[in-house]
């Protein structure tokens, strides 16, 4: 194996392909990663039996073969390299990595070990890089982190028609999206349950294209895989993911159908706010929110503790209510809308809040809802 390639191609196919190596492999072949020459040019890809990434790069390749090398490793030595070509070569049981004056000798690992790609599905549709990145980012905000509950660290995506929803819970939150995709079948109806962490990370890598094609295979037998596939610099990048097993909870009918109390406020001074008011709050207590005669009050810290009190304005229509929420995870949802306004919508004190834009127009249908937290007295 000889080849030479562009710097800044081949470190952002690295990039790429090792943002899904795992932390603490079961098998020490897993975390390498596999660099396949030939005439077609080079192939990066890795793959832990859950997770794979494969890119395709334009190469001067002048002698075909494969290696595998940490996967790691290779990622920081080309982040650190200069603006150079860079040439890489088989020698035996190493490979030579030379760019400028700077060269590099790495430990290689039996090919014959590594295991094989899943193949991508067929796809299912097509949807615009840009739109999809920004709505994963929103959906993930809600999605769950504790792997003793592996359905909540999940996003679950539903197709129907033309209409994809994203949602996620960690049982304290809900995030909904909709966004517009183009399906291969115009009626085509499914579900899948994805990693909220893979999803959210090859989404933002996507954007580079104009579209990302979503394959999705069927999850009846257990082996349920979804795939993605964009533009990177210089090629193409694919992911497969095995979508995640378990029911998902029915969660669309925690948004209340009517409010009792909605209030609009500035989004940006809102999100201030709560930082400020946020310092004295002590961990896993909430910051009070009061709302009444046009403005928000914001009060955190009891007793002989630190204390803060803020008021904004707000336009309130409806009965005045006294609440509170994790300031976290209010400023999680706050952060995670558009626009330059936004509704805060109750039933009751005791209920959860639904959160939206009121301006951020037709193709942002992005809600929140957050479950309140318990007041110190």
């Amino acid at each position: 194996m000889k080849f030479r390639v562009e710097r800044d191609v081949f470190a952002d196919a690295v990039a790429w392909a090792a943002r899904s190596l795992p932390v603490r492999p079961s098998s020490p072949v897993l975390a390498g990663l596999l660099i396949e020459a030939s005439d077609a040019g080079l192939v990066l890809s890795t793959f832990d039996y859950e997770t794979s990434a494969r890119a395709d790069l334009t190469a001067e390749v002048s002698d075909d073969g494969s290696a595998l090398v940490s996967g790691r490793l290779l990622a920081d030595i080309c982040r650190s390299l200069p603006a150079k070509p860079i040439e890489m070569q088989l020698d035996g049981p190493r490979v030579s990595l030379t760019c400028g004056s700077a060269r590099f000798s790495l430990q290689t690992m039996p090919v014959e070990d590594y295991p094989k790609l899943p193949q991508m599905p067929a796809a299912t549709g097509t949807v615009s890089s840009n739109d999809f990145a920004h709505a994963v980012a929103q959906a993930v905000t809600a999605a769950g982190r504790d792997d003793m509950l592996p359905v909540l660290t999940g996003v679950r995506i539903e197709i129907d028609g033309s209409t994809m929803s994203l949602l996620a819970t960690d049982r304290f939150r809900l995030s909904h999206r909709e966004l517009t995709w183009n399906p291969q079948t115009p009626d085509a109806s499914v579900a899948a349950l994805v990693p909220a962490k893979v999803l959210g990370d090859t989404a933002k890598a996507l954007t580079s294209g104009a579209e990302v094609t979503i394959a999705l295979s069927s999850g009846d037998g257990g082996e349920g895989l979804i795939g993605f596939e964009g533009s990177g610099l210089g090629g193409v990048r694919r992911t497969t993911t095995r979508l995640l097993d378990g029911e998902f909870p029915k969660v669309r009918s925690l948004f209340p159908s009517e409010h009792l109390t909605v209030a609009k406020v500035r989004k940006d001074e809102l999100i201030d706010t709560v930082k400020r008011v946020a310092l004295v709050a002590e961990r896993n207590t909430a910051v009070q929110l009061r709302f009444g005669d046009n403005q928000l009050v914001l009060d955190a810290g009891t007793g002989d503790e630190a204390q803060a009190t803020e008021v904004i304005e707000a336009d309130i229509n409806g009965d005045d209510l006294t609440t509170g929420f994790n300031p976290q995870f209010l400023l999680d949802g706050l952060t995670a809308l558009d626009g330059e306004y936004i509704d805060l919508a109750f039933t009751q004190a005791s209920k959860p809040v639904v959160i939206s834009s009121t301006d951020a127009g037709d193709e942002d249908s992005f809600r929140y809802l957050l479950m309140p937290r318990r007041l110190l007295s």
